[in-house]
């Protein structure tokens, strides 16, 4: 599992993050958040830098940890 608890995240990647653990794409993300699609490419690849994701399936492991650390705080609340 991918440990996210170091990973910077602003607002806005919250943001696009909550609607890639939806399963949206790019376009929809885009769209959603009133952005380019370019830019909501942009905050995943600055993501997954901070988060030291190389290998292929990016959105996958990242989409993934993301909705195990939710599920996690939702736990102990």
């Amino acid at each position: 599992m991918l440990n996210l608890d170091h990973v910077k995240i602003t607002r806005r990647d919250h943001d696009v993050l909550k609607l890639l653990v939806q399963g949206c794409s790019n376009k929809e993300i885009a769209s959603e958040l009133d952005i380019s699609p370019r830019t909501v490419k942009q905050h995943l690849r600055t993501l997954f830098l901070r988060a030291g994701i190389k290998q292929g399936r990016k959105r996958v492991i990242l989409a993934t940890a993301i909705f195990e650390k939710e599920q996690m705080s939702h736990v102990a609340m």
